[in-house]
């Protein structure tokens, strides 16, 4: 290992000890806040705390618009023609579609073994909480979906920080550039040559990271009762960590088949990124550091910058075991049975309404209620799985991160050795 290496390795040691130390204090502080002062008090310190994590978040989303465009770009540019990026762009999809189908299917089955929501008392539920949510869900439509895949205008999609929409005009920009030739060199040099300055700037973005997650953990500990969320929901978490635990097992199983003996190397690769969006609950706090990560484990750059985006937007494995189980959820809780053939076209609801959510706040609790909607669950349900969801995010971000860095990975290897 070169000195620069152990350099770089020293630093991400770092970073992840401080980060883990950032957890804890902020857990201990907010504790402490919880249980020493009035519930008024307690709220307005986590509305000042969480300025932290939202100064770190908004440093992280100021550039990934840029990124992405410039990155995914020059990714495809690079590929070289239509049909490299189509056999690339087809082992993607395959990928994400079968990622995502088996998570779905993990959430179903875990949800319907350990029954988490059956004899679930709903007198103490607070419906009002869930307004913000079920609101959304009135403008959910297949219109609105549509819409919401395809720009009217990059500059607004990237104001945004619409990534689907990013992703789609990045594609079209670069498969015409690779039509064009050569007369495109300098345009494609010069993007690729910003995305490496706008990594540069992730270096100086994650140095804030640590404060990020102090904030953000200090904020939610203040305002959450511990020993209640244990006592009412330690079926539901639970229940919910055996599906999180299965679809690790899962996914890396088949990281190793494919990987081998260098799925450990990736790991050590990206621990820092993981828990990072472990605290922050963002895959969008991580984006950028993934990006350079995964790079550093060797998979080339062309192939990281294809993947990825499409990743943000198509992979979202911890989302996907999430929503169905959550749905299923609310509906053992109101008794209301669904044979296996509903629950299956719930699952094929899921996968396709669920693809471009990376961005969108609370997007799977949005994707859950519309679900409930239209198999005649109570939408207020909502308001059943709301206390506890944020611990149940930081799981399902981390696993969303964990995936799309094993897909990457595993295409790279196959392309590499296309080239080889």
């Amino acid at each position: 290992m070169t000195q620069t290496e152990t350099s770089k390795s020293t630093l991400l040691g770092n970073l992840t000890f401080q980060i883990l130390i950032a957890m804890l204090l902020g857990a201990t502080l907010g504790i402490v806040i919880h249980n020493m002062y009035d519930a008024s008090f307690a709220k307005q310190f986590s509305d000042n705390i969480k300025i932290l994590a939202t100064i770190f978040i908004r440093l992280v989303q100021m550039i990934i618009a840029p990124l992405v465009f410039t990155t995914l770009v020059v990714g495809i540019a690079k590929l070289g023609d239509v049909k490299t990026v189509g056999r690339v762009g087809g082992k993607a999809l395959a990928w994400f579609f079968s990622a995502s189908f088996m998570s779905l299917l993990i959430g179903m089955f875990w949800v319907n073994v350990l029954q988490p929501g059956v004899g679930l008392n709903l007198s103490d539920v607070d419906l009002t909480s869930a307004a913000e949510v079920t609101e959304k869900t009135q403008h959910f439509s297949a219109q609105n979906f549509i819409e919401h895949i395809f720009p009217k205008s990059i500059f607004e999609a990237m104001a945004n920080n619409e990534i689907l929409q990013i992703v789609v005009f990045s594609i079209f920009f670069g498969l015409a550039a690779a039509s064009i030739g050569t007369y495109v060199k300098p345009i494609i040099y010069s993007l690729d040559k910003t995305s490496h300055i706008i990594l540069k700037m992730v270096n100086y973005v994650m140095k804030f990271a640590p404060m990020g997650v102090f904030g953000a953990i200090a904020g939610v500990f203040a305002i959450k009762d511990l020993n209640d969320l244990v006592i009412t929901y330690i079926k539901y978490f639970s229940s919910f960590l055996v599906g999180i635990a299965s679809l690790w097992t899962f996914l890396l199983l088949i990281g190793f088949i494919f990987l081998g003996r260098r799925l450990k190397i990736l790991l050590k690769h990206i621990i820092s990124p993981l828990i990072i969006a472990f605290g922050t609950t963002s895959s969008e706090a991580v984006f950028p550091k993934l990006t350079e990560e995964l790079e550093r484990f060797g998979v080339k750059d062309k192939i990281v910058s294809f993947m990825l985006p499409l990743g943000y937007s198509f992979n979202l494995d911890g989302s996907m075991m999430y929503m169905t189980f959550a749905s299923l959820f609310i509906a053992q809780a109101y008794g209301i049975e669904l044979d296996l053939g509903t629950q299956m076209i719930m699952l094929l609801v899921l996968m396709l309404t669920s693809k471009g959510i990376a961005g969108v706040p609370r997007a799977s609790l949005v994707i859950v209620a519309a679900t409930c909607g239209m198999f005649d669950i109570p939408v207020e349900g909502i308001a059943l799985i709301l206390p506890i969801d944020h611990f149940c995010d930081m799981f399902r971000t981390a696993t969303n991160v964990l995936g799309n860095a094993l897909a990457t990975s595993v295409v790279g290897k196959w392309e590499s050795g296309k080239e080889d």
